[in-house]
C-alpha cells in the first residue's frame, strides 16, 4: 500500500501485526470501560507507527449484528493509536447506539478497516466491493466502507444513493456538479468468531 503522504511504500502487515492490532482494540475496550484508562500502545512494529486512518467496527458475536462503527476518513496518528481510538469511539461514540458496557466486550467480534487515501471518482468508475465512498457536498459528508453494499446485497447506484443517505442529502445528490465523490480501498480484518 502506498503512502501518499510520504510518498513511499509503507511497511506492510504482518498476520501477527493484524492479530496484535486485534488484541490493542479489544484490550482498549476493557481498560476503558473498566476504568476510564487509555491503553499504552506497542510500537515494535514499524507499520504501527505509520499515520493511518482506521474504522474500527463492533458486533454482536453470536448475530452478527452491528453494535458500533467509528472512524477516520484521514490519517492523523500512528495506526496503533488510531485503532486505540476508534475502538473505544465505537464502544462510546457511535449515535445509533446505547454506550457499550464492560460486560459487553467478551460478547462483541471486532472488525478493523484501514483505509489507503482518498481519491476523486466518477459515479460510473465505482465497482462495489472495492470501493469504499465518501461524498461532500457543502457541510455535508457521508462515508460507507467497501463491505457494506457487498452486506446489503446493492448495486452501484444503490451503493450511491444509501452514501448520500449517510450524509443526510436526497438520494439522488451524487449526480449533480458541485458533489464531491471520493473513494478509498480497505485492508480489513478480524477476530475469529
Amino acid at each position: 500500500m502506498m503512502d501518499a503522504a510520504h510518498g513511499e511504500s509503507a511497511p506492510q502487515l504482518s498476520a501477527e501485526d493484524k492479530r496484535t492490532l486485534l488484541r490493542i482494540a479489544r484490550r482498549s475496550l476493557i481498560d476503558y470501560l473498566g476504568g476510564g484508562r487509555l491503553p499504552v500502545c506497542p510500537t515494535d512494529s514499524p507499520a504501527f507507527l505509520v499515520p493511518r486512518a482506521v474504522f474500527v467496527t463492533l458486533r454482536h458475536r453470536e448475530t452478527g449484528k452491528l453494535r458500533g462503527c467509528r472512524g477516520e476518513s484521514v490519517a492523523r496518528q500512528p495506526l496503533v493509536e488510531s485503532v486505540a481510538d476508534m475502538a473505544i469511539a465505537a464502544a462510546t461514540d457511535d449515535p445509533r447506539f446505547p454506550p457499550v458496557t464492560l460486560d459487553e466486550v467478551s460478547d462483541l467480534q471486532i472488525e478493523i478497516s484501514m483505509l489507503s487515501p482518498m481519491r476523486p471518482i466518477r459515479p460510473d468508475d465505482v465497482v462495489v466491493g472495492r470501493h469504499g465512498l465518501m461524498i461532500v457536498r457543502g457541510r455535508h459528508r457521508g462515508l460507507l466502507l467497501p463491505q457494506v453494499p457487498e452486506a446489503h446485497g446493492w448495486d452501484r447506484e444503490a451503493f450511491l444513493r444509501w452514501t448520500c443517505r449517510k450524509a443526510g442529502l436526497p438520494e439522488t445528490d451524487w449526480q449533480l456538479d458541485d458533489t464531491q465523490l471520493y473513494t478509498f480501498e480497505c485492508a480489513v480484518w478480524e477476530e475469529e468468531k
